[in-house]
């Protein structure tokens, strides 16, 4: 149908206006919205063949997050990581957006000429699609030049976008915005308080949890873990450097530990403690320390691999130490009135806590308490009787055994499905939030709203 000169209802884009708004108020997600508003526009008799809007991110991994919706296709989803970088992706720096960011524009547009040569890379995957004319912005959410919106509009009309049509889109960008920004700071205390938190303790004080006191007694399968002689690599490797190694370090040791029902509850200097909360049966038990286990295993995996690279690069291996136990955690807040922290704390974890100390005492990368151990079953060697401080019974010291480290073929490609997820499929799973980039100049600042999307 041509769609050329087609009226455009204004009860129709009314109607849109006022989904956006309801859609807003009610807390729904940013994909949930830029789909039902592309669909919408399309219903309403806008010849839209594509759409994609990107969207700045308060998040350490990601930098911007884009949609892209097709006619007949839906909206796909893409994360795109913080790199740390200072330079420009080529394609960002030859798109649309780049040029709109740099001559401080709020509007290009472009008539897609099939015989001329493209004037930005974008125009080639348009001109396949069959598009005709091309409507691209910028949008800002507010006084925060880092914080905002970018984005284009396509279609495939014989002879582009009509006036009218151009009105519509500019006079339903606004709702948009407003409805996307809602979305994004609405989100952004969730993805904070997931972050420096942990996702069990950030539900918990985003349910109302806030109080000193707040808290309750869990059981849970504990795993304390430690780098070795942190001091001396800190010294011999400068502040810098030492913070890269700690770094790779936590990517390496810990990530098995935050999934599967684990959560990393804090890191404390060089070292982390995980739990896995459980039930106070059996069989729960089990479930929580054979996890706990196999993370034991995919960290050594992993860990391996690391001193293995730094061994190449000359560098020397990153010791480490981890303890497993199981017993009953208090989990709450603890602290000043006005200054408080989510943690877990009682005798269970200051027994882990003793146990990873135990790894230098017995020359053992891996040691648990007799508990763990016989949750968790398989073999398991007995390395002593140790009498802990504040403890009355002694505590018996294990050391796991070949059945318990050894990382079968299933497992190992579990481990790797779940590390070698597209961007898009991490950033689902972290919440598709946007991020903000302090900054004072919008050209500077805004580009990692667009970066790599056009």
């Amino acid at each position: 149908m041509n769609t050329r000169n087609a009226d455009v209802s204004n009860i129709l884009l009314d109607r849109v206006s006022s989904w956006l708004k309801t859609a807003a108020l009610s807390g729904e997600n940013l994909e949930y919205i830029v789909s039902g508003f592309c669909e919408r526009l399309a219903s309403a008799g806008l010849p839209l063949l594509r759409v994609h809007l990107s969207f700045s991110m308060l998040h350490p991994l990601y930098d911007a997050l884009g949609f892209t919706w097709m006619r007949g296709q839906g909206v796909t989803v893409e994360g795109f990581r913080a790199s740390g970088e200072d330079s420009e992706p080529s394609r960002f720096l030859l798109s649309p957006y780049y040029y709109l960011l740099s001559n401080s524009l709020d509007h290009l547009r472009r008539r897609i000429d099939h015989k001329a040569p493209s004037e930005f890379p974008i125009f080639d995957d348009l001109k396949e699609a069959g598009a005709t004319d091309y409507l691209a912005f910028v949008q800002s959410f507010g006084e925060s030049p880092g914080q905002g919106m970018v984005g284009s509009w396509s279609t495939d009309a014989p002879g582009g976008f009509s006036d009218n049509v151009i009105e519509a889109l500019l006079k339903i960008q606004n709702s948009l915005a407003v409805a996307a920004k809602m979305a994004v700071l609405g989100k952004l205390a969730d993805n904070m308080l997931m972050t420096y938190l942990g996702g069990n303790a950030g539900r918990r004080v985003l349910s109302g949890q806030i109080r000193r006191g707040d808290g309750e007694t869990i059981r849970a399968a504990l795993v304390m873990a430690d780098m070795r002689q942190s001091t001396v690599l800190a010294e011999k490797e400068g502040r810098q450097a030492y913070i890269d190694t700690l770094n790779q370090f936590f990517d390496a040791i810990a990530t098995p530990f935050n999934r599967n029902g684990g959560e990393i509850l804090s890191f404390i200097g060089d070292g982390f403690l995980a739990v896995y909360p459980c039930g106070r049966h059996r069989e729960p038990s089990q479930v929580a320390a054979q996890a706990a286990m196999s993370a034991v295993r995919h960290a050594t995996m992993r860990m391996g691999e690391l001193n293995a690279k730094r061994r190449k690069d000359g560098l020397a291996d990153i010791r480490y130490g981890i303890g497993l136990h199981v017993g009953n955690v208090m989990f709450g807040n603890v602290g000043l009135r006005d200054r408080l922290t989510f943690s877990a704390f009682g005798s269970a974890v200051n027994e882990v806590q003793r146990l990873q100390g135990l790894t230098k005492k017995y020359s053992k990368p891996i040691v648990a308490s007799q508990t763990f151990a016989t949750y968790c079953g398989g073999e398991w060697t007995t390395l002593g009787e140790e009498k802990l401080r504040g403890v009355r019974q002694k505590l018996t010291v294990l050391l796991p055994g070949q059945t318990n480290l050894k990382l079968d073929r299933a497992e190992a490609l579990d481990g790797e499905g779940r590390d070698g997820r597209s961007e898009a499929e991490q950033v689902m799973l972290l919440y598709r939030d946007a991020r903000s980039t302090p900054g004072s100049d919008r050209r500077t600042t805004i580009p990692m709203i667009a970066r790599g999307l056009n």
